[in-house]
């Protein structure tokens, strides 16, 4: 049911990228990756994915920021975004939630984590029948 769903990773760490891609890719997802808000912006233009996981760090801009921009981007459409960062402080995780996250995991925890919370995500993105 997951299987091919896209993944798009806007994250500038290459060392976190490719983990990411690497334990999202060995449950047959499909992945992108981007290392700057304006990169994710061009390639969403062109391509939809089905999930976007979006650090907040990015060279070029805030992830909240983009995380904005995604909403406007695709609203009323429904695109789940998981803010994964390092930044880990409840103000990091409210001002997430604020800028339209469905969830939040920080870099410092289970890599496994984020593979349930994508397949969570996309589950329920499915059932909603959107």
């Amino acid at each position: 049911m997951l299987e091919h769903a896209k993944v798009l990773i806007v994250e500038d760490e290459p060392d976190v990228t490719l983990v990411l891609k690497t334990r999202l890719q060995s449950v047959g997802l499909q992945t992108h990756a981007e290392a700057t808000g304006a990169g994710a912006l061009l390639y969403l233009a062109d391509n939809r994915p089905d999930l976007v996981i979006l650090d907040l760090r990015l060279p070029d801009m805030e992830g909240y920021a983009l995380c904005r921009e995604l909403r406007k981007l695709y609203h009323p459409d429904r695109l789940p975004v998981l803010m994964f960062s390092g930044l880990d402080q409840p103000i990091d995780r409210m001002r997430g939630f604020a800028s339209g996250a469905d969830a939040y995991l920080s870099k410092g925890g289970d890599p496994a984590e984020v593979v349930k919370t994508v397949e969570l995500l996309l589950t329920e993105t499915t059932l909603s029948g959107e």
